[in-house]
C-alpha cells in the first residue's frame, strides 16, 4: 500500500516542521507549506490525499483555501487546524466540506487517526466516481472531466440539448472526447433508459456497414445463414451514434437520409419497411463543409444531423485540463500500481502538443505507471515524443541574449493564454522550435498563466 501524501499548511514553522517530522515517522510521505497561495500551488500539482491546513494562513486564509478546494473536481480531504476554539470558523470549515477539525494544541496521534481516516475517505470516493463514469446516467457528464471555459461552455450546451429531440453534429480531432460527449447527451435525454448503440461509419466497407446498421434477411447474401437486426433496430427508442459520419459512402448516405426522413427502412435483401423511432447524433474530425463542395457529402444529408453543432477543443488548447486528465488516468492505472505524477514529468506533459489529445494523453499516463520503477513518474517513464528528456539546462545569465528572448518568449505565451501555435505564430517561428526553446529555458506553465 502506498504512503498517504499529506501536505501540512501552518504559518508556524516550528510546529509545522514538527508535525511534517512526526506524520513522516508513522509512513506518511508529508511536506510543509507557510501561507495559502503556496498551500493551493502545491495541491495544484495533483496527488495529494489529505492537506492539515491552519485556518489563519498570511495571504489566502485557510478558509479562502477551503473554498478554492470545494470548486475542484477532485480536491484531497482536509483537516481544518484552529489555534483559536471558535465555533463558527469549525461549522464554516465543515459546511465547506472539511474531514474534520483539530484544535491547537494538536495531539499527534489524534491527527494521524484522523488523516488515515480521510485517507481511507478519499479512496472510496475515487473508486466511486470511478465507477460511477462508467455507469448509465454517471456524474459528472458521462466522465468528462474540465476545468477549462470553452469545455465548461460545452458542458452547459450538453444540458440545454440533450432533454430535447434535435439532431446533435459533434466535431473534433481524434481523441478529443466525441464519444463522451454523445453518451452525456443520451444520458441527460428522456431516452436514457433505452440503448445507445455506437457505429463507426469509417471502418467497414460499405456492404458491411450496411449490413451492420440495417440488419439483413436470411439469405441475402453468400454466409447470411439466419436473419439479423441491424442497429437501427436495437437503437429504437434510444439513441444512435454515428461516429466519424464523414468517413460514410455516398450510397449509404442516400439510405441513412431516408431513415432520418421517414423513419422507415428496410433490411437488407429485405422487402418490408420497418419502422423506429430514434434520435441520432453524429461525430466527425473532417471537414464537411469542404467535404460538401467536392461532393463528397450529401448536402439535404448534413442538414438533417447539423441541427446543433457541438465544437470540442483539442487538448493543446485545453492545457489547465492536462494535469487534472493525467491524475484521472493515474487513478484508472491503479490496477498496475499506485504511482504518483513527479514535476518534472508533469512539466513535459504540460508542454507536449498532444495530437493524440485525450487518448494518446491516456496511453501514455497507462504506459509511464507500468514502466516506473519507483513510486514517482518521472520523463523517461514517459513515450519518447512526450518525456522532456535530462533536466532542463541552467536559467541563463541576466541580461544576456538568451535572457532576453526567454522573457520575451514568456511575455508573447502570456498575451495568448498559453496558445502555443499563437504565439509561435507572433514570434514568426515553427512550433517545434517554440516547443525545443520553452524545453531549453525550463519555462514552466505557471509563468504563463
Amino acid at each position: 500500500m502506498s504512503a498517504i501524501r499529506v501536505l501540512v499548511a501552518d504559518d508556524e514553522r516550528n510546529l509545522r516542521e514538527l508535525l511534517v517530522r512526526e506524520l513522516a515517522r508513522r509512513g506518511h510521505q508529508a511536506e510543509g507549506v507557510g501561507d495559502g497561495e503556496a498551500a493551493l500551488a502545491r495541491l495544484g500539482e495533483g496527488g495529494w490525499d489529505v492537506v492539515v491546513l491552519d485556518m489563519r494562513l498570511p495571504g489566502r486564509s485557510g478558509i479562502e483555501v477551503l473554498r478554492e478546494l470545494s470548486r475542484w473536481p477532485e480536491a484531497p480531504q482536509v483537516i481544518v487546524l484552529t489555534g483559536y476554539q471558535e465555533v463558527a470558523t469549525a461549522v464554516e470549515a465543515m459546511k465547506l466540506g472539511a474531514y474534520d477539525y483539530l484544535t491547537k494544541p494538536t495531539r499527534i496521534e489524534e491527527l494521524d487517526v484522523l488523516v488515515q481516516k480521510a485517507a481511507e475517505k478519499a479512496r472510496l470516493l475515487r473508486e466511486n466516481t470511478a465507477l460511477r463514469a462508467y455507469a448509465p446516467g454517471a456524474e459528472p457528464f458521462g466522465g468528462i472531466l474540465t476545468r477549462d471555459p470553452r469545455m465548461q461552455e460545452v458542458l452547459r450546451m450538453i444540458e440545454r440539448v440533450a432533454p430535447t429531440e434535435s439532431a446533435v453534429l459533434v466535431l473534433g480531432e481524434s481523441g478529443t472526447g466525441k464519444e463522451l460527449v454523445a453518451r452525456a447527451i443520451h444520458e441527460r435525454s428522456p431516452r436514457a433508459g433505452r440503448a445507445f448503440v455506437p457505429i463507426h461509419c469509417g471502418a467497414l466497407p460499405r456492404e458491411v456497414l450496411e449490413s451492420e446498421l440495417f440488419g439483413h434477411e436470411r439469405g441475402a447474401f453468400t454466409g447470411a445463414v439466419a436473419a439479423k437486426p441491424g442497429l437501427l433496430e436495437l437503437a429504437d427508442g434510444g439513441t444512435l451514434f454515428l461516429d466519424e459520419i464523414g468517413e460514410m459512402e455516398p450510397e449509404s448516405q442516400v439510405r441513412l437520409l431516408r431513415v432520418l426522413e421517414t423513419g422507415t427502412f428496410f433490411r437488407v435483401g429485405g422487402t418490408r419497411p420497418r419502422r423506429v423511432d430514434l434520435r441520432v447524433v453524429a461525430a466527425t474530425n473532417r471537414d464537411l463543409a469542404e467535404a460538401l463542395r467536392a461532393g463528397r457529402f450529401r448536402q439535404d444529408l448534413y442538414y438533417r444531423i447539423n441541427t446543433i453543432t457541438i465544437q470540442l477543443p483539442p487538448l493543446r488548447e485545453r492545457r489547465q485540463d492536462i494535469a487534472l486528465l493525467a491524475e484521472h488516468f493515474l487513478e484508472r492505472a491503479a490496477a498496475y500500481g499506485r504511482k504518483r505524477l513527479g514535476a518534472r514529468a508533469r512539466a513535459c506533459l504540460e508542454a507536449y502538443p498532444w495530437p493524440g489529445n485525450v487518448r494518446e494523453l491516456q496511453h501514455a499516463i497507462e504506459r509511464a505507471v507500468i514502466l516506473a520503477r519507483g513510486e514517482e513518474i518521472e520523463p523517461e517513464d514517459l513515450p519518447p515524443e512526450v518525456a522532456c528528456g535530462p533536466a532542463p539546462a541552467a536559467a541563463p545569465a541576466p541580461g544576456s541574449l538568451e535572457a532576453v528572448e526567454r522573457q520575451h518568449i514568456v511575455a508573447t505565451l502570456r498575451q495568448v493564454g498559453g496558445h502555443r501555435g499563437k504565439a509561435a505564430a507572433l514570434l514568426e517561428i515553427d512550433p517545434k522550435t517554440l516547443y525545443r526553446k520553452i524545453l531549453h529555458y525550463k519555462i514552466a506553465p505557471e509563468e504563463w498563466r
